[in-house]
């Protein structure tokens, strides 16, 4: 259902839907000829409600908006909105929202195909129906069968998905251009980055990727699905010491391997570490990994990034860091896949980062006294005093 009072955006959006979906069911609705939608309005009958700003005089697209985003089990609302209503419109968290100005093909079907994914069923094939019309994996991408939406950030969704030409599962990350947002091209730079940062690399303990697609309002990556789980969830249900001791090897090797390309990861934690279903794991996520000998123009010196329990002191003061702020975020991972506690914990990032620089290195359990020394060396507070490789760690233990 669209609803504004405008007929040439009404017309432009039933274009752009029927262009993609020739199936679709449309009705169009104009609300000051019509007459405004009673309060008791329940959109019962729509996949999906594309709501315009323009309600005549008297009537305020974010007051509408509100009011269908508050009603329980009201279809999703994708708002179309002007620059002077744009942060109110966003406060409301319609699930999806796009300037009436600015719209491109592209990335409105990538918007309304995400909204339906995430809010419709999936039949038995592994494709996508809204009625009786199939959408499949995303609709800008060919070759791969959806399977189901494993989740989303500001600028990119990620898929699991089926090569059709294979029957291999994979990992789709999906990046939207979103030119009317000022980051949109820092967010594609860190994309193409990561790709190219895990491509280079041929390490069992890292994430392989199979195929990179860019297009005109999208990018994509294809990788290896590691269908294990990440290490948050095994740190949860609970983690032998040999397990502990088998991870640490493992991701240290890795880390050999990132860092002998002059990379860092800078974001290493438990849920950037997946497993595989014969016990071992993998590194994935490297969109905030960095050249250590290259100055980078996508992000700006002293701009903190990473997650503040696992943060070296350096990294979360905005310092400079090399391959040992790795090291220090590994050696809090250790920690707590002997221990299941986080050695820092505070009520805000900010006194998660002061204990960080600030307080002593935790003690372990004395079932676990023989790892004291390697924590020590790991978890030092300089750099210059820990472990001054991912090497070394083998060598420790």
């Amino acid at each position: 259902m669209i609803i504004d009072e405008q007929a040439d955006f009404r017309s432009l959006l039933m274009h752009h839907v029927t262009t993609h979906w020739s199936d679709a069911i449309i009705t169009a609705y104009d609300p000051t000829a019509a007459g405004h939608l009673p309060d008791e309005f329940s959109g019962a009958g729509n996949d999906i409600i594309l709501l315009g700003s323009r309600h005549g005089e008297d009537r305020d697209g974010v007051d509408i908006l509100a009011r269908f985003v508050q009603r329980r089990n009201f279809p999703p609302v994708i708002y179309f909105g002007t620059a002077e209503d744009e942060q109110a419109a966003a406060d409301l968290h319609p699930d999806a929202h796009f300037m009436r100005d600015h719209l491109s093909h592209d990335s409105l079907i990538l918007g309304i195909s995400d909204v339906l994914l995430a809010n419709n069923r999936i039949a038995s094939t592994g494709s996508l129906f809204v009625g009786d019309m199939r959408i499949g994996v995303h609709p800008l991408i060919k070759g791969y069968r959806f399977m189901r939406k494993l989740g989303s950030t500001e600028h990119s969704g990620v898929y699991l998905a089926e090569r059709e030409s294979t029957h291999l599962q994979v990992v789709l990350k999906v990046l939207r251009q979103m030119p009317e947002h000022g980051d949109s091209i820092g967010a594609f730079d860190r994309f193409l980055q990561e790709y190219e940062t895990i491509a280079e690399m041929d390490h069992p303990n890292i994430v392989k990727i199979y195929d990179l697609g860019v297009g005109d309002d999208h990018a994509h990556i294809a990788m290896e699905y590691l269908d294990g789980g990440d290490l948050r969830n095994k740190i949860d249900a609970g983690v032998s010491e040999r397990e502990a001791v088998s991870f640490l090897r493992q991701i240290s090797a890795a880390l050999s391997a990132v860092h002998a390309k002059n990379v860092l990861h800078r974001d290493l934690k438990p849920g950037n570490i997946m497993r595989r279903k014969d016990g071992s794991v993998a590194l994935i996520d490297f969109g905030l990994a960095k050249r250590a000998k290259l100055e980078s123009a996508i992000t700006d010196k002293g701009e903190i990034f990473g997650t503040p329990y696992y943060m070296s002191p350096e990294q979360g003061h905005g310092s400079a860091v090399d391959e040992r702020s790795d090291i220090y975020s590994l050696g809090i991972i250790f920690f707590e896949l002997l221990t299941g506690d986080k050695p820092y914990q505070g009520g805000t990032a900010m006194g998660i980062i002061y204990k960080h620089a600030r307080a002593s290195i935790p003690l372990l359990p004395p079932r676990f006294a023989k790892y004291q020394a390697l924590i020590n060396m790991m978890l030092a507070k300089l750099p210059e005093d820990r472990l001054q490789s991912a090497a070394e760690i083998e060598e420790w233990l």
